[in-house]
């Protein structure tokens, strides 16, 4: 598992690195799937997340999406999003709300030369149901400092605009970080990792 006060110092949180990572822990042995997994949604800061399009007949619609699973130190590996029903992807969700969340180690930098497509340059989708956050409860709380925190300027977004919490509730995980297929990963070793 990653070691959370490491990161933390590798973090600089303000407005001049908008919450960029100065540097990556290392990635965890490919071996441990969960701890792989979990490297891998708390260190990027946005994926694709797709949902069934009402607009476009059901047809499956892939947004490119900021989000955050946690404070530094408070990784949970639960995705929250922050979004608009201005854009297809809340809009999507409130209609149906099945959806999945896909990640690459590729924008980390991490992977050398190698493809994004190379079965050593981790990547994960999670499926499951994209849900709002009731905005009042102490998880939209968690979620906003968490989104912040990463993604300093969402705070400063249009008022008008009415965006809100959503997180993605985990039914299944898809993660490819070496050669061999996908690694057998319940979402119980996902949420709850041996450290």
């Amino acid at each position: 598992m990653i070691d959370m006060k490491l990161m933390m110092m590798l973090l600089m949180w303000g407005s001049e690195s908008q919450g960029r990572l100065l540097s990556i822990p290392t990635k965890p042995n490919p071996d441990d799937a969960p701890a792989s997994a979990r490297w891998l949604v708390s260190l990027n800061f946005w994926g694709v997340l797709n949902t069934i399009s009402s607009d476009l007949g059901g047809a499956p619609f892939g947004n490119v999406v900021s989000y955050s699973d946690g404070l530094p130190n408070e990784s949970t590996g639960i995705p929250y999003f922050y979004l608009t029903t201005l854009d297809p992807t809340a809009r999507n969700a409130l209609q149906d709300d099945k959806a999945s969340f896909t990640v690459s180690e590729y924008p980390l930098g991490t992977c050398g030369r190698r493809d994004p497509m190379n079965p050593t340059c981790s990547k994960i989708s999670l499926t499951g149901k994209l849900k709002l956050v009731d905005e009042k409860s102490k998880e939209a709380e968690f979620a906003r400092n968490a989104l912040f925190s990463k993604h300093p300027e969402m705070k400063d977004w249009p008022e008008d605009h009415n965006f809100q919490v959503f997180k993605l509730e985990i039914e299944n995980i898809f993660l490819i970080n070496w050669f061999g297929g996908p690694k057998p990963l319940t979402v119980e070793q996902y949420l709850h990792p041996k450290v």
